[in-house]
Formats: C-alpha cells, structure tokens, sequence
C-alpha cells in the first residue's frame, strides 16, 4: 500500500499523510463494491502477499458478466 500511496502523492502533488487518507477512502468504496470473497483479497494484494489469482479472476467473471 506504501507504494501506492506514494504514486497517488508524487502524481497529485498531495502530502503523503492527505494521499494515505484518499487511498484508504478509495479502497473502502472499493472493498464495499466487490464480492467479499474478493474484498479480502485487496489487502492481502497491497501488501505484498498477493492473491489467490484464480479465485480473483473467477470472482471478476462473475462481476462483469
């Protein structure tokens, strides 16, 4: 999450503590979005641990149709 935090703050000329609040709203509304079966795997993504691509992608068939 470190790293996009920063992209969203080099890219927006925001404060890195004002870029970490926009991208923990971003990813709420997000998380609320999807499937929970996928929203659980958003963190487990940004922070390095990556996730499982194959129910990812499944989860996503799903969503768009």
């Amino acid at each position: 999450m470190d790293e996009l935090v920063k992209t969203v703050s080099e890219k927006t000329g925001l404060s890195e503590d004002m870029a970490k609040q926009v991208v923990g709203v971003v990813l709420d509304y997000v998380k609320d979005k999807l499937p929970d079966s996928i929203a659980g795997q958003v963190d487990s993504f940004l922070e390095g641990g990556g996730p499982d691509l194959g129910s990812l992608t499944g989860g996503l068939g799903g969503l768009l149709g």
